[in-house]
């Protein structure tokens, strides 16, 4: 039996499976990821990416932040892709309990999927800081310099920068997901940003799969690694 093989007869024998994805699943759809040969953290800026990406960064060089938000952070023109697609498809009908992802894109609701525990938040949510008007991701895209709101408050990505804690309601929601799967995917995540990367130890079934191009810290637990790009695994898999 294939490893595809053996992967269409866990999802066959599995109702309750969640997908806990990163990076990896949207760079099919044209978005770079951040640990790869090509990815931001191999870039060269100003600054460290990990830096520009902070809390602190944000409020002392608010300006310099933007420019490199809007640049390599609002991929507004991506679409969906294969993965994103099959597993709209498996909540659709009746086997995916949740999508958590890591990631900020919103490719997943745009792909149809509705329960998606977004614990990095998302580019689309944009707020006010002074009086919490919500903006969308274009008006940041087609904003100059710092974006502000009527009030003349800053306006801040609802998206969670290094030094700022996860929301609580969306972790929560995850773990409950993740402890009421009888199936775990594991895609496209290097698993190496926590807290979000320590949600998986809440799963206590027998089926975990990974599904990534580089080893993670999930292997040794795994039931089945493919070491293939998600899209390509996913679209094989017939749902019945």
């Amino acid at each position: 039996m294939t490893k595809i093989e053996q992967f269409q007869q866990m999802i066959d024998e599995s109702s309750r499976i969640v997908f806990f994805g990163g990076a990896g699943v949207s760079t099919e759809s044209g978005i770079p990821d951040f640990r790869s040969v090509d990815g931001l953290y191999n870039q060269s800026f100003r600054y460290p990416p990990e830096q520009m990406l902070s809390h602190t960064f944000f409020v002392k060089h608010t300006a310099d932040f933007f420019d490199f938000y809007r640049k390599k952070m609002l991929c507004l023109d991506a679409k969906p892709n294969a993965a994103h697609r099959k597993l709209a498809e498996l909540e659709e009908c009746g086997k995916l309990l949740a999508v958590v992802t890591q990631n900020i894109d919103g490719l997943h609701q745009q792909a149809g999927s509705k329960q998606v525990y977004e614990l990095h938040g998302s580019v689309h949510r944009n707020y006010c800081r002074k009086c919490q008007t919500e903006y969308d991701a274009e008006f940041i895209l087609n904003s100059k310099g710092i974006p502000c709101c009527t009030c003349g408050g800053i306006i801040k990505p609802d998206v969670v920068l290094y030094e700022e804690g996860l929301d609580e309601d969306v972790v929560n929601g995850a773990v409950r997901a993740i402890r009421n799967a009888d199936m775990l995917i594991i895609g496209g995540t290097s698993l190496a940003v926590y807290p979000a990367a320590g949600l998986i130890h809440s799963f206590s079934g027998n089926r975990l799969v990974v599904i990534n191009q580089s080893p993670t810290s999930a292997d040794r637990n795994a039931s089945l690694m493919l070491n293939q790009p998600i899209g390509e695994v996913l679209e094989q898999v017939v749902i019945r």
